[in-house]
């Protein structure tokens, strides 16, 4: 009882320090060189740079790749010679509310892609990270002529791997949410940060307790309140979108299963011809590896990273650096990128 009580009382001092401090993210958004609806394509330059086009999930903001000063993936890479360019989903406005997947892989995404091509006057390489890395499997299948390279970061594909009874049970859900679905026409971000504490309950008060023994001017402390306010800053699920998810692939593991179709056609990863860089995190609790690692066997002449970090820390934590970001970069240059000189003026179509 008092273990408990004294645990207790570490959880809450946690918040409260957590909600009192000072930091706040200063960085600016790189210039737009394409919008549709809510959506940007994001430049992190250099214009002669390798382009690498990176995709977020659908349900946290994007600038997860971007957090901060000293924490940002994409500002790293674009100073080892890359250009990141950065699909930001954005807001879910009353279009993007009617969105199916279909509408977000075949059409949105794609023509981001379209445009990515446009302007670095190559094919970028594909890099999905979670959602976004699923979403990129149908892409890359889809368009292999837009895409240079595929590159998975901790993307979900066998979704009852290793506990299909929890991925049953989430599944389960959906008829409960059923009426906010049908009211909003989205699946509203508190509901959605309840789904993924529920992954792992323990976890979240456990972070808290570590974070009351933190000086609080600590780079530890300025960075786990980064991955605090981003985690706390999530975006709406469209309606469509939360149903395929949770009942298509939690409950029918349709990935896995070949059976999840995207404009009509099967998803299938052994169609993918282009090289692919898959990155496994060992500690991840968000996309166990188990799950996200099938996908490296399944595309022919995969290289397999498996960092010894969780799904957020592979790409903006204290070890980031040394866990993902110069493997990627590595990799990457084994593709032999030469720049061709051409650069695209920016366009914004609403």
């Amino acid at each position: 009882m008092t273990e408990t009580l004294r645990q207790d009382a570490a959880l809450i001092e946690g918040i409260a320090a957590y909600r009192r401090h000072g930091y706040q993210r200063t960085l600016i958004d790189p210039p737009a060189i394409w919008a549709e609806g809510g959506s940007r394509l994001l430049d992190y330059g250099p214009p002669e740079g390798q382009p690498v086009l990176f995709v977020p999930s659908l349900v946290n903001r994007a600038y997860v790749l971007d957090l901060a000063e000293g924490s940002s993936m994409l500002r790293w890479l674009a100073g080892q010679g890359m250009r990141p360019l950065l699909l930001d989903w954005g807001w879910p406005g009353e279009t993007e509310r009617r969105f199916s997947l279909t509408d977000y892989v075949a059409g949105r995404m794609e023509r981001a892609m379209t445009e990515a091509v446009r302007v670095a006057g190559a094919p970028p390489v594909l890099a999905g990270y979670c959602m976004g890395g699923t979403l990129a499997v149908a892409a890359a299948q889809r368009r292999p002529d837009l895409i240079s390279g595929l590159v998975l970061l901790a993307a979900p594909w066998d979704f009852h791997a290793p506990d299909p009874e929890r991925a049953i049970q989430a599944a389960q859900t959906l008829p409960l949410l059923e009426p906010t679905l049908a009211f909003s026409r989205a699946l509203p971000v508190d509901l959605l940060q309840s789904l993924f504490a529920l992954l792992d309950p323990w976890g979240v008060a456990e972070k808290y307790r570590r974070f009351t023994r933190l000086p609080p001017d600590s780079a530890r402390a300025r960075l786990f309140v980064a991955l605090e306010d981003w985690l706390n800053d999530g975006i709406p699920l469209a309606a469509e979108v939360a149903r395929a998810c949770l009942g298509e692939w939690y409950g029918e593991n349709a990935p896995a299963r070949g059976t999840w179709r995207i404009a009509g056609l099967p998803v299938d990863p052994t169609a993918i011809v282009h090289p692919t860089f898959v990155a496994v995190p060992s500690g991840d609790r968000i996309v166990p590896p188990e799950s996200a690692r099938p996908l490296a066997g399944l595309i022919q002449g995969a290289v397999l990273h498996q960092p010894a970090a969780g799904h957020i820390g592979m790409a903006a934590g204290g070890r980031a650096e040394r866990s993902l970001w110069r493997p990627l970069r590595d990799w990457l240059r084994t593709l032999g990128f030469k720049a061709s000189g051409v650069r695209g003026k920016r366009n914004m179509s609403i």
